[in-house]
């Protein structure tokens, strides 16, 4: 019978003498097969720059999880052909929800080696870190900065795939202008309650300058820092200036605690229209404020729901237990437009990146816009949609060939 001890022995000897095997024989390899390490596919590493942590962390959390989905999506489909299948590798930083760490973090990422980078889901995180950014000559694809600072700058590393500020406005006016004419014009005053950042700030001010023009009075004009935690005293406000229509644009727990303070305060109102609110579009509060999310009607990113994509990352966010929120979508597409400009540049070198993303006519993402064209950064090929909350669900509403269903508008009176 052999002891435990000689066991013991006999495997660590054996273990020895096949480590000593093993590296002569790696040592031969290598000199005699060069073409081995030759044939390893290279990779390519692309940065996550989302805010993980802080008052942003559940939009920042969703956007990475919709980066890696599109990562691992064109992985497997043989990744960058043009590059010898070589592999998206991502390399994640936290912006903590704080401009200057967001900016922080783009050294971490250059240091890394990335070729290009998405991020950040808020204007004042993305102004802060493509700045910093520039000076790396590393460009910077915007998910969500809808702020039109971040296009104004002059900074040819700055590429904002979705529409902007601008372009949002002006298509939700032009939905709410048809929308109340069919309706007979029963909307004649609107308050307006915003966050008091870039976005929210810049959103007010063209409010304020084009709803008079279509009939529609301003009669309330709030700002709100972010994080804001008790929204009574606004919600007081806005029920005593009695408008016809309530425009909140902010962020997800802000724009949850003003619907509840709305709905607590009992504030009535004919239309709760959103442009960029950042709850309006999101089944989070679908789910847990219903009462309070019944017919809000917002104008915002999201993607084309008849696309194949589209239902197959549906698919994939709800087997991993995720809300299927518009930072998924926006951060799956930004991937996918970084792939294609991968493909033609046929290098992760920074400057032919910068190039190649300047001259995409990309028009293969899961978003409903035509082909991208970059004119000082902004992407004039990108279009939001208006969406509204019925029952447990956000259906599209316009433009009609993505409709899900009609718009009702006005609102029901709440019970």
């Amino acid at each position: 019978m052999t002891s435990r001890d000689e066991n013991w022995t006999t495997s660590a000897i054996s273990r020895r003498n096949l480590l000593k095997a093993g590296a002569a024989s790696t040592a031969v390899g290598l000199i005699g097969a060069p073409t081995v390490l030759r044939a390893q596919t290279p990779t390519v590493k692309i940065g996550i720059l989302e805010p993980l942590t802080g008052a942003l962390s559940y939009n920042g959390t969703q956007a990475r999880a919709g980066a890696q989905f599109a990562i691992d999506a064109i992985n497997a489909a043989g990744g960058i052909k043009s590059m010898g299948g070589a592999k998206l590798e991502p390399v994640v930083a936290d912006a903590q929800s704080r401009p200057e760490v967001a900016a922080a973090e783009v050294d971490k990422l250059a240091q890394a080696g990335v070729s290009v980078f998405i991020g950040c889901q808020a204007s004042a995180l993305g102004l802060a870190s493509s700045q910093a950014a520039a000076r790396y000559n590393l460009a910077q694809v915007f998910d969500v900065g809808t702020a039109e600072q971040v296009v104004e700058r002059g900074l040819k590393n700055v590429f904002r795939f979705t529409p902007g500020v601008n372009k949002c406005t002006s298509t939700a006016l032009e939905n709410l202008k048809t929308l109340n004419a069919n309706a007979g014009n029963p909307v004649k005053t609107a308050a307006i309650v915003h966050e008091d950042g870039p976005f929210g700030s810049g959103l007010a001010k063209l409010l304020n300058e084009r709803l008079p023009g279509m009939g529609i009075q301003v009669v309330e004009t709030i700002s709100h820092p972010t994080p804001q935690r008790d929204f009574t005293n606004i919600a007081l406000r806005v029920k005593a200036a009695k408008p016809d229509m309530i425009i909140p644009s902010n962020y997800i727990n802000e724009y949850t605690l003003f619907a509840m303070a709305l709905r607590q305060q009992r504030v009535e109102t004919k239309a709760i229209y959103s442009i960029l609110g950042g709850g309006a579009s999101n089944i989070k509060f679908v789910r847990e404020q219903n009462d309070a999310a019944q017919y809000v009607m917002d104008c915002n990113h999201w993607y084309d729901p008849r696309k194949p994509e589209s239902q197959a990352l549906a698919k994939k966010a709800a087997e991993a237990k995720l809300d299927m929120t518009y930072d998924i979508m926006v951060a799956y597409a930004c991937i996918q437009l970084i792939a294609d400009s991968l493909e033609r540049a046929k290098s992760g070198d920074r400057e032919k990146m910068i190039e190649a993303l300047a001259s995409s006519t990309y028009s293969g993402s899961i978003m409903p816009y035509g082909p991208t064209k970059f004119v000082n950064g902004n992407n004039e090929g990108a279009q939001p949609v208006n969406t509204q909350i019925r029952g447990d669900k956000i259906e599209l509403v316009f433009p009609k060939e993505y409709a899900t269903a009609e718009a009702v508008f006005p609102m029901p009176p709440r019970g």
